[in-house]
């Protein structure tokens, strides 16, 4: 079990741009949570890149992360991963007991809010945004109207931790991987 074991199970399940960019986008943040919360930087990543690696192939809820957990189970991925990964769509209902669980839960709808918020700027530089343009577009119910408001609230809550500081640490583990995301700018 290593991040090339676990980026080759996505690639070989996610050939969409989009998905692969969350897939990195979230395992960024994960990896920031991980250094702040003093845990293994690797493993968070490694469980960030797996999330949503079967929802191109199975995108509807009888399926998604079901089917993975099945995949995941076979591969010899620890139950813990596995927990998160099923804890991460809220309609499971799967219980985030840890920090590793919960942590996913509040940095995966953020991940892919940010992302929207830089891409509408006319620079697309994630170098840009900053927290309260990201509360803004929050009370926006027409951006990015997909994202679910109440569960980026809800892992905040879990996760327990100020929600200004929490999208600031999402923004800037996003910035450290701008250029694989598109959003360095033009």
């Amino acid at each position: 079990m290593n991040r090339e074991n676990a980026w080759n199970l996505l690639t070989e399940y996610t050939k969409t741009d989009s998905l692969i960019k969350h897939a990195l986008a979230v395992s960024a943040a994960m990896r920031e949570y991980a250094k702040w919360f003093h845990q293994d930087e690797d493993y968070w990543e490694i469980v960030d890149l797996l999330h949503d690696f079967d929802y191109e192939k199975y995108p509807d809820a009888e399926n998604h992360p079901y089917r993975g957990r099945e995949i995941l189970e076979k591969e010899g991925y620890p139950k813990e991963m596995r927990d998160a990964i099923m804890g991460h769509a809220a309609y499971t209902g799967v219980k985030r007991e840890t920090l590793l669980a919960k942590t996913l839960f509040a940095v995966d709808e953020l991940a892919g809010f940010v992302i929207a918020v830089a891409l509408v700027r006319p620079s697309k530089n994630i170098l840009e945004v900053e927290p309260s343009s990201v509360r803004k577009k929050l009370k926006t119910p027409a951006f990015a109207a997909k994202v679910n408001r109440e569960e980026i609230r809800q892992g905040i809550a879990e996760l327990g931790v100020d929600e200004t500081e929490h999208i600031q640490r999402v923004i800037d583990a996003l910035k450290s991987i701008a250029p694989k995301l598109g959003l360095a700018g033009q």
